[in-house]
């Protein structure tokens, strides 16, 4: 630490004496009705064609302007009028101007180009989904918008089935994506056997989804990480939104306190007819909810720094009410703080510290159920630095502290008892250089290292991260992108299980080593006009030290957990069109991808070779909006039934001669995952319309899934051999007040 803050002063006092007929400009960018941060926007001096975007938190910095002059400068974002405005540039001066953008009132406007293209010739982006909250809002919902179904559009995103918004990315496994709700580790993600994600859209301001390739600031997942950021709610006026659908009633309060502002949200599942669609006609009494609140408050020791302090709660319970049937429960319970702070200087800091706790559990009653029970308990502190040099480049240093704490009792359908308690505790320091000083190339070079892990065979180990961006004409780009990553906690999951309740979490054992990804990805985008762009990605990752769950395992001293391999690759092509009215975006991929344990190679249940997603939003006006999607992808594998025969079971060995068991039929089982599903597709229609009474402003969505009813297989029972489809021709509708 000692080191790190002789680096910084002496990258400001270099700052300094290269700054002296040069000034900058700095500022945050918001939404002037609520003072919500607009991040991703665009600020563009027009004499000098030089600009830069917000940050996730709506911050701007551009350096190096020549000083003592008048320049015009733009602000814009999507949905917003842009702003001009004429700003004096003092000589080794930075100048704060912080703007309001105002909505323009009409939804799904054609994306403004304004400086765009300069600003992001050599953005180091490969990989990289923005996921807009007001484009989410208009898709068609199923019951409700969820902001986990709607990553199943992207290319190189899988999913096994309408019942599930488990996601699967680019040929890795679910338990290696890591998901963040402002930097806290969510480890359950999921509400109703996980058909719906626990993270409520209203609370939403940005997402960020890396599917591969990401830079050196994020570890402790393989394949993918969604970062979220949450509203931190109206500074100007106390609102009230509320909605219902089918399945929930929600209501989001928020509105200002002295020197910041607050939001609270709540969300209650209220009638379990809707969730029948999605299992086969199955009663399932599920009962669920989620509740955050986030507080702001502005640094008052240091001006242009904010302290966060937020929660996040969400539980879900299935009781039977028979003594024959099993029960289940699980609950997400997390408490964190963040200060964000700007300096009198182009260095940006966030520190954070976070306490995420899961547990869940399965109650047998009196039915043939195994116990199943799962504790977590995840504290995390990290503090992160960004400088910003006169050159454009940047510089990003931080370090992460985490303990894990993880308890699981199991036992599987031989008997076998798992009883895991684990605890470690990890410590890693990271470092990146973004090479930004040149328009046409851009590069970020870093690296993570661990210095004490949760398992000896991590420990003092490096993972390298490179992404490059080459720009040889504005309307062409060749980005490439390599990285090694390294897992240290997973999963006991029984891949064969058609619908997961949750997947618990352990340290990996001292017999396994960390599981270990290396990443090669390589695009190109085309900008046929400004409003039509093409974008190709084709990747290749390797995983090593793959855990599987141990299917013989028979007694208690057998491992739970056995090492294997895996191998994914593909490609992935999407085009966007913008021409107001019309948003209309396709994306396909190619891919591929295997698993091997104990010397058997198999397709894991997701793989599936074509998939092709095509999606029409149109603007009607006077407040209509409609949009369509329309999903095709080839079959996914499963395990054939090859027959059945009537098997001896014993229950008491030294009992009654004619009393020690029983015959009943028993599974013959073909090769793993060897047949294949058939191709399944389905169009999903959405009509949304707006409007304001007095103070008032109501928002009516009506949607129709699978709208001709294609009959989509989703398993079939191993018992029986039935066939058990997926969602049917469903109309759904929801209303939302905003007071």
């Amino acid at each position: 630490m000692k080191n790190l803050f002789y680096l910084i002063i002496f990258l400001l006092t270099i700052s300094s004496l290269n700054a002296q007929q040069y000034g900058k400009l700095r500022g945050f960018l918001t939404d002037s009705t609520s003072s919500e941060a607009l991040a991703f926007g665009n600020v563009f001096i027009e004499e000098l064609n030089i600009g830069a975007s917000t940050n996730n938190r709506g911050y701007y910095i551009i350096n190096n302007i020549p000083a003592n002059k008048t320049y015009k400068v733009l602000f814009s974002y999507i949905g917003y009028e842009t702003k001009e405005l004429d700003v004096f540039i003092g000589a080794n001066k930075i100048t704060q101007i912080d703007v309001g953008l105002v909505t323009t009132g009409i939804e799904l406007q054609t994306v403004e180009k304004i400086g765009e293209k300069v600003i992001e010739r050599n953005a180091t982006d490969l990989g990289l989904e923005r996921i807009s909250i007001k484009n989410l809002e208009t898709l068609p919902k199923g019951v409700e918008t969820d902001v986990f179904r709607s990553l199943q559009s992207i290319p190189g995103v899988q999913t096994t089935g309408d019942v599930s918004a488990r996601y699967y990315v680019r040929g890795g496994s679910s338990n290696q994506n890591l998901v963040l709700l402002n930097g806290a580790t969510i480890y359950n993600p999921f509400h109703a056997l996980g058909l719906f994600s626990v993270i409520d859209p209203e609370m939403i301001n940005t997402v960020e989804f890396y599917k591969g390739g990401f830079s050196a600031e994020y570890g402790g997942r393989l394949s993918s990480v969604m970062d979220i950021i949450t509203k931190d709610g109206n500074k100007n006026q106390f609102s009230t939104t509320a909605a219902s659908s089918f399945l929930t009633g929600k209501v989001m309060v928020e509105g200002p306190i002295p020197t910041g502002s607050f939001m609270i949200t709540g969300r209650k599942s209220y009638s379990q007819d809707i969730l029948k669609k999605f299992l086969n006609d199955q009663n399932v009494p599920i009962d669920f909810y989620d509740a955050s609140v986030k507080l702001n408050v502005e640094n008052p020791f240091i001006p242009n720094g904010r302290f966060h302090f937020f929660g996040f709660l969400s539980r879900d319970d299935l009781k039977n009410n028979n003594p024959f049937k099993e029960d289940f429960n699980w609950e997400n319970n997390i408490f964190g703080f963040q200060w964000v702070q700007v300096y009198d200087s182009p260095l940006f800091t966030t520190l954070g510290l976070s306490l995420s706790q899961f547990a869940g559990e399965v109650v047998p009653n009196l039915s043939n159920a195994k116990p199943r029970k799962n504790e977590i308990k995840d504290f995390n502190m990290s503090l992160d630095f960004n400088y910003l040099f006169d050159s454009k480049d940047e510089i990003g240093l931080g370090f992460a502290f985490k303990t894990f704490n993880s308890e699981l009792y199991t036992e599987n359908l031989q008997g076998a008892v798992s009883d895991i308690s684990s605890f470690g505790g990890h410590f890693s320091v990271y470092g990146k250089y973004k090479i930004l000083r040149w328009e046409s190339f851009g590069a970020d070079i870093g690296t993570r290292f661990n210095v004490t892990s949760f398992t000896p065979d991590a420990q003092f180990t490096l993972e390298p991260r490179i992404s490059l961006t080459y720009r040889p004409w504005a309307v062409f780009s060749i980005k490439g992108a390599f990285g090694v990553y390294q897992q240290e906690i997973t999963t006991v999951t029984d891949e064969n299980e058609v619908i997961s309740l949750f997947e618990p979490w352990i340290v990996t054992p001292e017999y396994l080593s960390p599981s270990k990804a290396t990443h090669y990805v390589l695009g190109f985008d085309y900008y046929l006009t400004e409003n039509i762009s093409f974008e190709v990605e084709t990747y290749y990752k390797k995983i090593e030290n793959l855990h599987a769950i141990n299917e013989n395992k028979s007694t208690t001293g057998d491992p739970d957990l056995v090492a294997g391999k895996g191998e994914s690759y593909g490609y992935e092509f999407s085009t966007k069109m913008n021409v107001d009215p019309f948003r209309f975006t396709t994306g396909y991929s190619l891919s591929w991808s295997y698993k091997e344990v104990e010397g058997w190679t198999y397709y894991p249940k997701y793989d599936s070779r074509h998939n092709l997603n095509v999606s029409l939003e149109y603007n009607i006006g006077l407040g209509f909006t409609a949009s369509a999607i329309w999903n095709y992808r080839t079959g996914l594998p499963f395990t054939e039934l090859t027959g059945f025969y009537d098997k001896y079971f014993i229950e008491d060995f030294f009992g009654v001669w004619d009393k020690l068991g029983y015959y009943a039929p028993f599974t013959i089982l073909g090769d793993r995952n060897l047949g294949r599903l058939p191709d399944y597709h389905r169009l999903d229609l959405s009509l949304s319309k707006s409007l304001e009474i007095g103070f008032a402003k109501f928002t009516f969505d009506v949607s129709i899934v699978n709208v001709y009813n294609r009959q989509n297989i989703f398993y079939f029972k191993r018992d029986t051999g039935e066939k058990v489809n997926m969602l049917p021709f469903m109309p759904t509708a929801t209303i939302k007040l905003e007071i």
